[in-house]
């Protein structure tokens, strides 16, 4: 099971990335767009993914994955419940996130051509 802990050490790893405490729920940002947040309970993690994507990756494991609430639909964002995540998964999800808000080049520097 993956922790926001977990979260919190991939976080670090990548550049620009920084870690904010707002209305009791951690999340994680470049600049001022948040990637990654989790609920104030931490069961679940909301991130940044793309929107022509989403219900496809919710219709595939809805057992893992939901969409957020209707308030949030307008943003490219997807959420999962993080008990049912591991550790590899999670790094891929957050380590895209992060991908989808960074310049391409910082993105290609760390993570080579799969940018």
């Amino acid at each position: 099971m993956v922790t926001v802990d977990d979260v919190r050490a991939l976080a670090r790893t990548l550049p620009r990335s920084t870690e904010h405490l707002i209305r009791d729920r951690i999340k994680f940002r470049v600049g001022s767009v948040v990637y990654v947040a989790f609920s104030r309970d931490e069961e679940t993690m909301g991130f940044s993914f793309p929107r022509e994507e989403r219900a496809a990756l919710v219709a595939a494991e809805p057992e893992l994955f939901h969409l957020p609430g209707p308030a949030d639909l307008r943003f490219q964002w997807v959420c999962c419940r993080v008990a049912r995540l591991d550790h590899e998964y999670m790094t891929e999800l957050v380590t895209g996130a992060w991908r989808m808000v960074v310049p391409q080049f910082l993105a290609r520097q760390r993570l080579g051509d799969r940018s």
